[in-house]
């Protein structure tokens, strides 16, 4: 079902329950009412017959009925029945008046409890009446015929006019849902418009306040991430197909020149030198791209690992793959309490990869020491600095030096592919974490990674 026939329906079935509410609550406020003034005339009526007979000695049927017939018809359909002590019928208005009832009645009346009964429209009152010591019992009857027609009309009117109503509630509840989703509408059809070509362009934004103008900001929101990933996706794209051309270009150059110019076997034994090295250089490649892959899957089993453990091996790494450089650690402020130290949630062996690429850019890049700083920032996250004092980053390029496959201008002149921090970057925030890269042109760069702790 559409969202408007559901507002439609939701808005007409609220609005009608209500009305029939209100409807019921006043038809029975009228209701009782009328049996209340009802009860009251005869309960008047039960009281002006006591003191009329009972007082006057004139329980005679024929001096009350004459009576009646000239000044006191005030009642359609009035019957009066008189009950004397010891439940004696002493007076009827009427001589086809049925006492059924009253005698059932008869015992219930107190002096401070009168009763009332219907039997159909026919409404009766008893009452206790005393005179001289002795106890009467008056039963008053008749129908309300004015109160009942007017009961009859009052429920013809709530009839029609809830008829009529939800006639206009139906009108009211489509008029609402259109101009309720008028807005969504439009965004609907602005949504529309933007295709995988097209996207920077950006949703109306209303006044920035209510709930659609909240879905429109979310909505443009994930337009600029597409954007941003679409254009991630292409710079990566390119400079993968540049970084992979080099090497294949320069195989297959090279396996041609051999075989068309290479006379002996120390010739194409150079060649096949020359050949392997730029297969290696594909394979660090792939090896490159497929482990940024990976960390971008975001499949990652945790479990509890000792940071520490991790430099240490991350160091090992470093100073084989260089052996002349000065590889320092060092230890920040460490928790006073007794639990397991430098211990993170996340896999051993992708944080380990992290710390290598940032001391094999350190290396690569600074002739002097390298130091690595491992401590707690507080109680609740561990820090890791790698600090060296090489050729350092300039301004405009720190911020893109994470795009995977991106090269500072100054570092070009170095081995490698533009992955290692792109693929710590996607480590880290694989594992709850942040990385900074603070750097000065020809001074030296400090990358900042901050890992949650454990909770212990």
């Amino acid at each position: 079902m559409l969202i408007r026939n559901k507002l439609i329906l939701r808005f007409t079935l609220l609005v009608l329950a209500i009305q029939l509410s209100f409807s019921a609550f006043v038809y029975y406020f009228h209701a009782a009412s009328r049996e209340q003034r009802f009860t009251n005339r005869l309960t008047g009526k039960a009281a002006l017959s006591g003191r009329m007979l009972i007082k006057r000695g004139s329980l005679s049927k024929g001096f009350f009925g004459a009576f009646r017939r000239r000044d006191l018809l005030t009642l359609v359909g009035e019957q009066v029945s008189i009950y004397g002590p010891g439940g004696r019928l002493l007076y009827l208005s009427s001589d086809t008046i049925s006492q059924a009832q009253n005698m059932l009645y008869l015992s219930r009346i107190t002096p401070e409890k009168p009763v009332h009964f219907a039997t159909g429209r026919r409404e009766t009152v008893g009452l206790l009446y005393e005179h001289e010591g002795r106890a009467y019992r008056i039963f008053t009857s008749g129908i309300d015929e004015f109160g009942w027609a007017q009961l009859e009309k009052l429920r013809l009117i709530l009839l029609v006019g809830n008829v009529g109503a939800l006639v206009l509630i139906i009108l009211a509840g489509w008029y609402f849902a259109d101009e309720s989703l008028k807005p969504i509408s439009r965004v609907v059809r602005q949504v529309e418009k933007i295709t995988a070509s097209s996207l920077s362009q950006r949703v109306d934004e209303g006044n920035q306040r209510d709930e659609i103008a909240q879905l429109a900001i979310t909505f443009n929101q994930m337009l600029a991430g597409l954007e941003q990933a679409f254009e991630s996706q292409k710079s990566f794209l390119a400079h993968a197909s540049h970084q992979l051309r080099t090497p294949l270009a320069n195989l297959l150059g090279t396996l041609e020149t051999s075989l068309d110019y290479d006379a002996t076997l120390a010739d194409t034994r150079q060649s096949l030198r020359s050949g392997i090295e730029e297969v290696r250089h594909l394979v660090e490649l792939t090896n490159g791209l497929l482990a940024l892959a990976k960390a971008d899957s975001g499949l990652l089993p945790t479990e509890p690992v000792r940071l520490d453990e991790c430099v240490a091996q991350a160091l090992d790494y470093a100073r084989a793959k260089c052996p002349d450089r000065d590889l320092r650690l060092e230890f920040g402020p460490l928790p006073t309490t007794d639990a397991d130290v430098f211990m993170v949630p996340g896999n051993a062996q992708l944080l380990t990869t992290a710390i290598f690429n940032l001391l094999d850019n350190a290396c690569k890049y600074s002739q002097a020491s390298v130091t690595v700083s491992l401590g707690y920032a507080d109680a609740q996250t561990l820090e890791v600095r790698v600090t060296d004092t090489g050729i350092g980053i300039a301004p405009h390029e720190i911020r893109r030096v994470f795009e995977p496959l991106y090269r500072a201008a100054n570092g070009t002149a170095q081995p490698g592919y533009g992955l290692g921090l792109a693929l710590t970057q996607k480590i880290v925030q694989l594992h709850g974490g942040q990385i900074t890269l603070v750097s000065v042109l020809n001074q030296g760069s400090t990358v900042g990674v901050w890992l949650p702790a454990v909770a212990e």
